[in-house]
């Protein structure tokens, strides 16, 4: 009978800092995290604390695929529209509805202590709004770990 691997959980949050609308990728603070836990194998969860903000895994190597990306959202649910909600600014309901179309969370496996991304992939947070934010994001990794590993 095979020896069971005693598991680890370990959580962080990740303040990010945006600028206005746009990705902002998150790989290297990611990887950061992981290193800093010692983590081998096992599954990261993420899960962004907003609802005018999102998380995507995306191309990282061309940058007109995120520009492109980009104009398709601010197509989908444009500023100048005329929408009810507007208490918080005329960016906000857009940015409710661009959010609404993505995600708030993503699970990532983890081999060897690093993402198991494919070779153009890079997660990024999508900011919606116009004006920059502080954005949380919620770290869960669990797995095997360095203290863990048999």
């Amino acid at each position: 009978m095979a020896a069971r691997k005693a598991l680890r959980h370990v959580s962080r949050s990740l303040t990010v800092k945006t600028r206005g609308f746009g990705f902002y990728p998150l790989g290297e603070e990611l990887g950061r995290c992981l290193t800093d836990w010692a983590a081998r194998d096992g599954l990261l969860s993420l899960f962004l604390a907003h609802t005018s903000a999102s998380l995507c895994i995306q191309e990282n190597a061309d940058p007109d695929v995120l520009r492109d990306l980009a104009d398709a959202l601010q197509r989908l649910a444009p500023f100048d529209f005329p929408y009810r909600h507007r208490a918080e600014g005329r960016d906000n309901m857009p940015a409710h509805i661009k959010a609404l179309l993505t995600a708030a969370s993503l699970s990532l496996p983890v081999r060897s202590g690093k993402l198991a991304l494919g070779v153009w992939q890079e997660v990024y947070l999508i900011e919606h709004r116009a004006a920059p934010h502080s954005r949380r994001v919620e770290l869960d990794f669990i797995g095997e770990t360095a203290d863990t590993a048999a």
